[in-house]
């Protein structure tokens, strides 16, 4: 038995560690715009050249074609894209959001300018959605991603260690995610003010991030057991968190990555955090339903498993009754 534990353990590591570093280098090595949705804005003759010449970068733009500059930025504001051209009898103005990405806003300014530069023009750049002067580059909200998936494994792996079952691990699940929310909003918005929208509001997307990690890992172990923490962790933190496009857009991931990362709580967390903090809610839709859906899995999974056990060993005397010898 023992040698099979050592052979065990010999084996496991290394295979935990290739799948780690292969689900945070992959990402990072393969970082580039995919379908990156960007606006092309003014005449259509005008502006033919311009797709043209961004056609050039085969798969990595989604073109929305504008009416004209205003048009352009409600879709940005809206966060249908991430940018846009317009162009105008004095050049091309590119307009972008760095709230939604500074890594993007980058990405485009330079690609816009270098083709301006080439063409012997200067292109201007208008920032429509700017990230906050406390936090220009964005690493403040996305260092916000691993703590609050720990915080709710950390919650989650408590409820089921304790041995809560039920209502009370509900509640207590419940409970902590709000505290958590609540502390979150205190440090980002109120001392670090890295976040610019409505304080309640950013701590209710703090505590249902927090609550659908928590629901999720207590909610499997009580259907599975104690092995249930341990899987949804590694979920979180070897999916969730180096698929969550929070350092830079899920468009800028390789497929099928950022798709997945904004199905699972840390993708689908930074994304609505954003969309509250810097755009009025707009896009909140989505992630906020995925959040949710997390959170009631696992809160239903909680109650499921404790009704499950409970009629178990209800049935257990009887059954032992039943077996037992007539002396």
């Amino acid at each position: 038995m023992s040698t099979r534990r050592l052979i065990a353990v010999v084996v496991l590591a290394p295979a935990l560690a290739a799948l780690a570093l292969w689900a945070f280098a992959w990402p990072a090595a393969r970082t580039a715009p995919r379908d990156l949705p960007l606006g092309v804005a003014g005449p259509t003759a005008a502006t033919a050249r311009v797709e043209k010449q961004l056609a050039a970068h085969e798969g990595a733009f989604e073109i929305h074609r504008y009416a004209d500059e205003a048009a352009a930025r409600d879709a940005i504001e809206d966060r249908t894209v991430y940018g846009a051209v317009v162009v105008t009898p004095q050049g091309p103005e590119l307009l972008t959001a760095s709230a939604a990405s500074p890594v993007v806003a980058q990405l485009l300014q330079q690609a816009v300018t270098q083709q301006a530069a080439a063409e012997g023009a200067a292109a201007r750049t208008v920032d429509v959605v700017p990230a906050p002067e406390t936090d220009p580059r964005g690493a403040a909200l996305n260092a916000s991603v691993l703590p609050l998936a720990l915080a709710g494994i950390a919650a989650g792996a408590a409820v089921t260690l304790l041995g809560l079952r039920g209502l009370r691990a509900a509640c207590a699940l419940v409970g902590a995610a709000a505290l958590i929310g609540v502390i979150a909003a205190a440090l980002a918005d109120s001392w670090l003010e890295v976040l610019t929208g409505t304080w309640w509001t950013e701590a209710g997307v703090f505590a249902l991030s927090t609550l659908a990690v928590s629901a999720a890992v207590a909610g499997l172990a009580a259907l599975i057991g104690a092995a249930g923490v341990g899987i949804m962790a590694g979920v979180v933190m070897l999916l969730g968190n180096p698929f969550s496009g929070a350092p830079s857009a899920p468009q800028m991931l390789p497929e099928p990555a950022g798709v997945i990362g904004q199905w699972l709580p840390p993708g689908a967390g930074t994304t609505l955090l954003r969309s509250v903090s810097f755009f009025d809610g707009a896009a909140a839709t989505g992630p906020a339903l995925t959040l949710t859906w997390w959170a009631a899995l696992g809160l239903g999974a909680v109650l499921l498993g404790s009704a499950l056990r409970s009629r178990t060993r209800a049935t257990e005397p009887a059954t032992t009754r039943e077996l037992a010898p007539v002396g």
